[in-house]
């Protein structure tokens, strides 16, 4: 069954994958959130008994367990195919051997941020927001996770967040006005502790609106019932960012609980990350941001992977996602184009990366190219007092190629 869904298509369709490998399940237990996290695949047994593991894998999942643990929720693993090492979705959630792998760039703390921690769990490195990381679990397990030191339990750190101390800071500092929260997920408390951290958040009347980074709703979208929908719509402006890698990653069960979320009044971005054997590829970034947009999701960011321990294999050139930009600026509607971005080692913040297309700038013009490669001359105001950064010199065959 499983197999039969997969070679269904490209991945523009929505499909079910329900309830695949685990036939026998009933409906009723299917759909509870809490069955799915009860009954994660978290052990090289339980992956042998689904999947036909390569050697790869096999040395990955026997030496996973003192970087970040395995786990994937059942809805999750319905879309790894038995014998294909090499899907995108299977190189996302079970580990490899080049996990082990050591890189001259790979860093513990890649966005450096125990560095901007004033306090134990919240992180404060833009003027105006903050990153609040209020659990080190997940509902699945990315193997690429930035955060890998410190979620899933089996990382270098842990995560001890201080609740009251990072609310006094909140509270403290009336510069911060949008708190975003993270960690691990959210999404994978209860009601009603959930609705206590957003109610104490809300409370502090400098804080303007909240955020919600999330991937339970492609890992678990059981989880988005629709009393979860009603306690979040209680705290708007609430605004959510989800992340999807794949297009067959949208199934209709994915994209009923990203409706929900949006009837719900929750503005939704999507946020990627560029992976080798994954995304890294402008066809499959078409379809999937054409997808999100049904999902009434907006392409938000696409990310170079950040530079992790033990994710070498799975990093791509900044080169490919300039060139992915470049295929999907102007070749399809705006709203569908993400910004892409370089998280700066160290802890420098996102940084936008975009093709040249400014050619030339100095106090009377501008010269830009579009996305045919045709140039045009735009007016510059000529303020003489601004200061204009190096920019290539153009030359007259430009004009006509």
């Amino acid at each position: 069954m499983i197999t039969a869904a997969l070679e269904k298509g490209d991945g523009k369709e929505f499909v079910s994958h329900a309830p695949g490998y685990w036939s026998n399940t009933a409906p009723e237990l299917w759909n509870d959130w809490k069955w799915q996290l009860k009954n994660r695949v978290t052990t090289l047994a339980q992956l042998e008994k689904h999947v036909e593991l390569s050697e790869v894998e096999r040395s990955g999942v026997l030496l996973s367990g003192d970087k970040l643990a395995l786990a994937v929720t059942p809805h999750f693993f319905n879309l790894v195919p038995r014998d294909n090492p090499e899907d995108p979705i299977r190189r996302q959630v079970i580990p490899r051997i080049e996990e082990t792998w050591t890189s001259p760039y790979d860093m513990a703390d890649p966005c450096g941020e125990d560095s901007h921690m004033p306090v134990p769990g919240l992180v404060h490195r833009y003027p105006d927001r903050v990153l609040f990381l209020v659990t080190d679990r997940c509902a699945s397990y990315c193997r690429y996770c930035t955060r890998s030191r410190v979620v899933s339990g089996v990382g270098e750190q842990e995560l001890h967040t201080n609740f009251e101390e990072a609310f006094r800071y909140l509270e403290a500092h009336t510069e911060v006005r949008d708190v975003l929260l993270s960690g691990g997920d959210a999404l994978i408390f209860s009601d009603d502790r959930l609705d206590k951290l957003l109610s104490r958040s809300r409370a502090i009347k400098h804080i303007e609106f909240l955020r919600i980074g999330t991937r339970v709703p492609i890992f678990l979208p059981q989880r988005i019932t629709p009393q979860l929908c009603a306690l979040l719509a209680k705290y708007h402006p609430l605004w959510m960012s989800v992340h999807v890698n794949h297009p067959r990653e949208l199934t209709i069960e994915v994209k009923n609980a990203l409706e929900r979320l949006a009837n719900a009044g929750i503005p939704l971005g999507n946020q990627s990350v560029l992976l080798s054997g994954v995304n890294d590829d402008l066809e499959t970034m078409k379809t999937l941001v054409h997808k999100l947009l049904m999902c009434r999701v907006r392409p938000y960011y696409i990310y170079q992977c950040d530079l992790i321990n033990g994710s070498s294999h799975l990093r791509t050139s900044v080169a490919k996602g300039i060139e992915v930009i470049e295929g999907l600026r102007g070749h399809t509607t705006g709203y569908a184009v993400p910004q892409f971005v370089i998280d700066a080692p160290g802890g420098g913040g996102k940084v936008p990366i975009n093709p040249g297309y400014i050619l030339y700038h100095d106090n009377e013009k501008i010269v830009i190219r579009n996305y045919e490669g045709k140039i045009f001359e735009y007016p510059e105001t000529g303020n003489a007092n601004v200061q204009f950064a190096p920019q290539r010199e153009y030359h007259d065959e430009y004009l006509y190629s």
